[in-house]
C-alpha cells in the first residue's frame, strides 16, 4: 500500500467541497453547510499561503484530506503549527493511512520551526485521540463552546 498526499487545486473545488461535507457531517450530524461556508470555506484556505490542503492518495485512490497549516501566535512572535481538519474515508480506515498522512503533516510542519502543534479532537473521537496520542500529542484541555440557537 502507497499511501501520499497531493495538493488540492483550484479546479478541484466542488470535489473538495462534496468531501469536506461528508467530513463534517460525520463529526456533527446537525452540520448543514451554510451559504456563506459554500461560498467562502474554500476560498479562504486557497487564499491563505500559509494553509496546506492536501488530498490523501492511497494506491492513487482519493482515501481522503487534511488541512493544516501555521498562524501567527496571538501575543508573542512565534508561529504555532496547527492541524485543521482530517478526514479518511471508512473504506481507508484501520490501515495505517491516517498514520503516514498525519507523520508527513508533522514533519512538514516542524520544517517552518513553529513553537508548537496543535490540534483539537472531538469529544469521544475515540480513534482520532488514540491516533494523536501514539504520534506523542498530549490532552492540555478541554474546550467548552456556546453557540447559538439556530433554530
Amino acid at each position: 500500500m502507497t499511501v501520499s498526499m497531493f495538493p488540492i487545486a483550484g479546479s478541484e473545488r466542488d470535489e473538495f467541497l462534496r468531501m469536506a461535507v461528508k467530513h463534517f457531517c460525520e463529526v456533527n450530524p446537525s452540520f448543514v453547510a451554510q451559504d456563506d461556508w459554500k461560498e467562502q470555506y474554500f476560498e479562504t484556505i486557497m487564499a491563505n499561503p500559509q494553509y496546506f490542503l492536501r488530498w490523501i492518495l492511497c494506491d492513487e485512490k482519493r482515501a481522503g484530506f487534511i488541512l493544516f497549516g501555521l498562524e501567527k501566535h496571538r501575543f508573542l512572535p512565534r508561529m504555532t503549527g496547527n492541524i485543521y481538519e482530517f478526514h479518511v474515508l471508512p473504506e481507508f480506515r484501520r490501515r495505517g493511512v491516517a498514520k503516514a498522512c498525519a507523520t508527513e503533516a508533522i514533519r512538514e510542519l516542524w520544517a517552518h520551526a513553529p513553537s508548537k502543534i496543535q490540534l483539537e479532537v472531538i469529544e469521544g473521537r475515540v480513534a482520532a485521540a488514540a491516533l494523536w496520542k501514539s504520534l506523542g500529542f498530549q490532552k492540555v484541555t478541554d474546550r467548552y463552546v456556546l453557540s447559538r440557537n439556530t433554530s
